[in-house]
């Protein structure tokens, strides 16, 4: 596949890629009202009850990981953001300091303790997208009207993903590993038929309602540099790319959520079209997927082909945040 990657910058070549509405045609494939006119899960409804236990079904050895990358790291590179974001800013705001003085705070029993408040984007860092945070053509997931994103997200928010939390069976496809890297390149691509036959080296099958996790090892090439520069230089990172039978592998499998180690999800910019994220489009808005974005998936990689076990329960829930575009999460994988 492809290792290269139209610029995103306003200006090289956007005005010749054609509309969202024209990429994915008129009769994209959807889910809208596949679970009535008021569903804001999408396919994370395929994850039942059988699909809970089926991903019990998989720990064997009990060994815990947890995907979540540090936040407000800061030693070299810092928190791998999306360019327009920002990390954390934490600060204290009561500590051992604040009783140097003689107007400090004073409890019985003479306890002192630390408090502290941040100011973070949702999704600066790893994070699920609420269904509704992209959208085309006036849109969101389901058919709601865009103008519910007004102020906050009325519908299709990250607050029912929330609630009903995320579990089932987690299968890795490592393709970093499949294509003998430490990491893939920035803009390199791959497709369905790629992550088919990475699973058939793995030996291992990627079955309907499975939760399907992604490594290109952009992680850790992340936390391999000093210096972001060359990163965010024509932003464009490596990931899966639009094709129509992509989106209806997709839908056939009726997979309910992709988790990677990329910002994105997917190539920053399809290489044949020039259209920006159009598998947030494709696979989200219209189909429903969940998205999850910026996971931790060395140690876990490391253990699957350790003794080539490449699935596990998978369990995650994002932050109940009311209206929120998208919330933060610590997805937590038992084997």
């Amino acid at each position: 596949m492809s290792d290269e990657c139209t610029s995103t910058r306003k200006g090289d070549g956007m005005s010749d890629a054609p509309s969202m509405r024209e990429l994915l045609g008129d009769d994209a494939p959807s889910n809208w009202g596949r679970w009535g006119a008021d569903d804001e899960l999408g396919a994370l409804n395929f994850l039942g009850t059988k699909e809970v236990l089926g991903g019990i079904g998989e720990v064997k050895s009990g060994d815990v990981f947890t995907l979540q990358i540090h936040m407000g790291r800061k030693e070299a590179p810092g928190d791998p953001l999306w360019p327009s974001r920002s990390g954390i800013d934490r600060r204290n705001t009561l500590d051992e300091s604040s009783w140097d003085g003689e107007d400090a705070p004073q409890f019985p029993g003479g306890l002192h303790y630390a408090d502290d408040t941040a100011t973070l984007f949702l999704q600066g860092s790893t994070q699920y997208d609420a269904l509704g945070h992209v959208w085309y053509d006036g849109k969101l997931w389901n058919g709601y009207d865009a103008r519910s994103t007004v102020g906050s997200m009325d519908k299709a928010s990250v607050l029912p993903i929330a609630e009903k939390g995320v579990v089932g069976r987690g299968i890795l496809i490592d393709m970093a590993r499949h294509r003998g890297k430490d990491w893939l390149g920035a803009g390199e691509t791959f497709d369905h038929n790629d992550l088919e036959a990475a699973a058939a080296a793995q030996g291992v099958t990627i079955e309907p309602h499975d939760i399907l996790v992604i490594r290109t090892g952009w992680l850790k090439y992340w936390y391999s540099l000093d210096d972001t520069t060359e990163f965010y230089t024509d932003f464009c990172e490596p990931g899966l790319t639009y094709s129509r039978e992509l989106v209806e592998w997709f839908r056939n499998r009726e997979i309910p959520n992709l988790v990677t180690d990329t910002i994105a999800n997917e190539v920053t910019t399809d290489p044949a079209s020039g259209v920006a994220l159009p598998l947030h489009c494709a696979l989200m808005r219209n189909l429903g997927v969940a998205l999850t974005e910026i996971a931790w998936l060395e140690d876990l990689a490391d253990a699957c082909a350790a003794d080539n076990r490449w699935t596990f329960l998978y369990t995650a829930a994002p932050l109940k945040v009311v209206g929120g575009t998208g919330a933060p999460v610590n997805p937590v994988v038992i084997r």
